[in-house]
Parts: C-alpha cells; sequence; structure tokens
C-alpha cells in the first residue's frame, strides 16, 4: 500500500466522526453495490503477511535488507515473521470465506518462487498453488500481483530497477508464474503501485531499496513500466483466460487558495502522482509537465518502448487512500499545507472521499482509453484495541461507508467501476511503519497470532449475505 514516511508525524491524533452507524452497508436500492456481478473482496501482500523469509529456498529481498538497516522502520520491525500467513494459510483462507469476500487479491514474493539464475524453486511454487486451488475450491475470485515490491536483493545488487535488464528478469518472472499457475488465477496485475516503487524507493529513500534521486526515480519508474509492457503478453500467452492489468496509487491534489500558482501547484501534485504512471499507459508518453517538476531527469527511452509499455489492458487497479493540500513552493514545485480540523487517520492521513469520485470522474474524461477498473485498496489505520473480544472500529466503519458511496457515485457519472477491495484482510507489517500502524479489518495480536474479526468486517459480512439472497 501507499505511504510516504517523510509525511506523518508518529504521534497522530485523528479526529474520528462521532457516534456510529448501526448498519452502513445497506446502501440505497439504487447502488451499484447491490449488484451480484459487483465484486467485493479484500487484498494483502506477500511480504507484508507471509514471513518465513528463511524457509524453503526463499531467497532474500530489498525489504529483508531495507528493514535490518537501524532507523529505517518503526521500532526496527522486519516482516521475518509477520502474520505467518506462510504456515496458517489454510486458516486464512477459511477466515476469508467465512466472511463472504467474494474477491481476493494477493501478491507472489518473487524470491520464493525462483532462484538467482532462473531456476523454479518448487517449494515455493507448491505454496501458490495450494494457496490459489484453494480459493477457486472456495469459490473466491482470484487477482495475483506479481510485483508487491519484494525484489529479490540479488537484483537490486546488479542495479535493481535502474537496471533495464530487470525488465527482462521480470518478464521471465511472469512467464514461470503464468504457465505454472495458468487457470488458477482470474486476473493478473502486474506490478503494485509504481510510483512508490519508484519515488519513495529510488527517489526519496524511504522505502527500499533506500535511494534519493529524482533522476534515479524517473529512470527506475521507466523501467518498471517497461517491466509491465513485456510481461502482458507473455502472461497473455500463457493463461489466455485471465485478466491482465496493472495497478496504481492515486493521490487527489487541492490548491491551498484560489491563485494561480496554487491552481498550478495542485496540478503539478497530480501530474507527479497521477499522469506519471497513467500517461505512460494510456497515451503512450510521459506528461511533460513533470520534468518541470524535475528539470533534467528525463529517463532513458529506447525506441519501441512506449509502445510496449502502452499495450492495451483489460482493467486498471486504482489504489486510493487520501487527498493532500498543496500551495506553490515558489519554485518549480508545490509543498503541503495540511489543512486543520480535518479527520485523519492513525497515519496522518486525511479522510476525502469525494478524492476518489473526482479522480475516477477526471479519468474518465481525460483517457479515451480507460479499462474497467477495480478498486483494488482503500482502508484506512486505527489503533485498534481487542476489548472482551471484539474490536469496535467505528472510524473505519464510517470510511468504508462514504467511500463505498464515492464509488458508486462514480459508476453513476459513467465510470466502468466493477469492484472494490478492501485494504487490508488483516493487520500486518506496514513498511517503514512496522506493526503499528493497523490496516486490516481482522485484528492480529503477533505475539500469539490470534485473529480477531473486527466489527466492520462483521457489517462487510452481513452486507453480502444479504445481497446474496437478494439475488
Amino acid at each position: 500500500m501507499a505511504n510516504d514516511a517523510s509525511a506523518v508525524s508518529d504521534v497522530i491524533s485523528p479526529v474520528v466522526p462521532k457516534g456510529s452507524l448501526a448498519d452502513p452497508f445497506t446502501p440505497p436500492a439504487d447502488s451499484a453495490l447491490w449488484r451480484k456481478n459487483f465484486l467485493l473482496g479484500a487484498a494483502t501482500a506477500s511480504y507484508q503477511i507471509e514471513g518465513a523469509v528463511d524457509e524453503d529456498g526463499r531467497l532474500s529481498s530489498i525489504w529483508d535488507t531495507f528493514s535490518a538497516i537501524p532507523g529505517k522502520v518503526l521500532a526496527g520491525d522486519t516482516g521475518a515473521v509477520a502474520c505467518d500467513h506462510y504456515h496458517r494459510w489454510e486458516a486464512d483462507i477459511e477466515m476469508l470465506a467465512s466472511l463472504g469476500l467474494e474477491g481476493y487479491r494477493l501478491s507472489i514474493a518473487w524470491p520464493r518462487v525462483m532462484d538467482a539464475a532462473g531456476v523454479p524453486n518448487r517449494k515455493g511454487l507448491d505454496f501458490y498453488k495450494r494457496l490459489l486451488n484453494r480459493l477457486k475450491e472456495k469459490g473466491i475470485t482470484t487477482f495475483v500481483t506479481l510485483y508487491h515490491w519484494d525484489l529479490p536483493q540479488h537484483l537490486e545488487d546488479r542495479g535493481g530497477w535502474l537496471n533495464r535488464d530487470t525488465a527482462y528478469r521480470f518478464a521471465d518472472y511472469a512467464d514461470l508464474m503464468s504457465r505454472e499457475l495458468a487457470g488458477t488465477v482470474d486476473a493478473w496485475a502486474t506490478l503494485n503501485e509504481p510510483w512508490c516503487s519508484a519515488y519513495l524507493g529510488y527517489g526519496n529513500g524511504h522505502h527500499a531499496p533506500g535511494l534519493a534521486n529524482d533522476r534515479f526515480a524517473t529512470q527506475a519508474m521507466h523501467h518498471l513500466l517497461l517491466a509491465h509492457g513485456l510481461a502482458v503478453p507473455v502472461l497473455r500467452a500463457n493463461d489466455p483466460a485471465s485478466q491482465k492489468g496493472i495497478v496504481a496509487n492515486i493521490g487527489r491534489g487541492t490548491p491551498n487558495s484560489d491563485s494561480a500558482a496554487d491552481q498550478r501547484a495542485a496540478h503539478l501534485f497530480e501530474v507527479q502522482h497521477n499522469a506519471w504512471i497513467l500517461d505512460p499507459l494510456l497515451k503512450g508518453s510521459y506528461p511533460q509537465d513533470l520534468f518541470e517538476l524535475w528539470p533534467g531527469t528525463e529517463p532513458l527511452v529506447l525506441d519501441g518502448d512506449m509502445e510496449t509499455i502502452s499495450a492495451p489492458l483489460d482493467f486498471l487497479g486504482i489504489n486510493y487512500y487520501f487527498r493532500t493540500n498543496v500551495a506553490s513552493d515558489g519554485a518549480h514545485g508545490f509543498r503541503d499545507v495540511p489543512l486543520e480540523g480535518v479527520e485523519r487517520t492513525q497515519m496522518g492521513w486525511e479522510v476525502y472521499p469525494d478524492g476518489l469520485r473526482d479522480l475516477l470522474t477526471g479519468f474518465k474524461k481525460t483517457y479515451h482509453n480507460l479499462p474497467p477498473i477495480y478498486i483494488t485498496e482503500n482502508g484506512m489505520a486505527s489503533d485498534d484495541q481487542v476489548t472482551d473480544g471484539h474490536v469496535d472500529d467505528t472510524q473505519r466503519i464510517s470510511f468504508l461507508k462514504r467511500h463505498l458511496a464515492a464509488v458508486d457515485q462514480a459508476i453513476k457519472a459513467g465510470v466502468d467501476i466493477r469492484g472494490y477491495f478492501l485494504w487490508s484482510l488483516m493487520d500486518n507489517f506496514e513498511w517503514a511503519f512496522g506493526y503499528e500502524r493497523r490496516f486490516g479489518v481482522v485484528h492480529v495480536d503477533y505475539s500469539t497470532q490470534k485473529r480477531t474479526v473486527k466489527h466492520s468486517a462483521e457489517l462487510v459480512a452481513k452486507f453480502l449475505k444479504e445481497r446474496k439472497a437478494r439475488a
């Protein structure tokens, strides 16, 4: 999921909505959420939940290396154990199914399935085969992300996403996985949030591998998108019945004033957060305004690259969390101007559902070839506690209701949105914030690995049961 450690303090006092809604998942009768073909599921990611980082031939990833460096992750946390999902996957799938969730978005750990020479690791592959086969037995739609940030360390040692060769190694990985798992995956996503991989990993250094150079960020992004483009035809050839897409995190930027400078700043914010990824995919070119923000950082683009990157998609995954209020920095870009008195989450992020609706409807106007959309992540962190065996996550319930309403509004405005995945199924390793920030609709006690279904998940399950009964 998306986060920027530089923008969040360690102590957050969120404004929490007053009162609790008894049943927020009973939408109006005309809501698209009642459609039986509107997919409602939950999402996770390999490094955030699996643990078992040294078992069954798994190689080291950049997040194993990065989280071991003192000061890089809050409280010195790592993903070494996480939610121990590698050993507890059967119970976790039973939990997922018991909630009635119709879809599950997971990611594959690249370091778990092949060695440095590209030789398949059968034990790692068998883990995902068992997992996906069980999900299909349960009738759960499977969305599989190939890359959710855990690059094998041996590839980073050769330059990582700054090395063009990594894009070709990714295509080899996509080839292996789509041959081995064909028929068990309903939808393949090549990458999760390339903005985070490129900018947080190579631009400001707050994520693995921890490099900080704007020129690195734009080149890493180009190689990430090239990797996506190289993988799509491979996935189509090996698993033709599945959907193929990519997942982008998007950000809403609003101007701090009506001044032309602040309006321009908000535009540049959205260029950097949205158009940087979507323009190459859907227009076949980078937005030139990006290089107004970062002069002289144009990536090396070879002949044919943009045609490869802009191959047609079956779907576009959208991850959305918050908006940012910005003002001109007086030079080439923007600066954050946090608003006072607004509702915030444990991450310090403003709760702003209208931003999701506005971005989606804006994309429909901007990109005439916009593919069908799935909201592949949406959710919030809160300091959830188990009391008498229950977790009353009131703010999350309100958050989900309002964001699902925003999705419905976008659908009614003509945006083709086909599903929504809660982030996350369960509390997990939240990257640079370790285990302090809880995004799950299921609580995890990391000392015992006990799972406790939160009130939000209970209400989602209630809604899904009612929708099924009406079908």
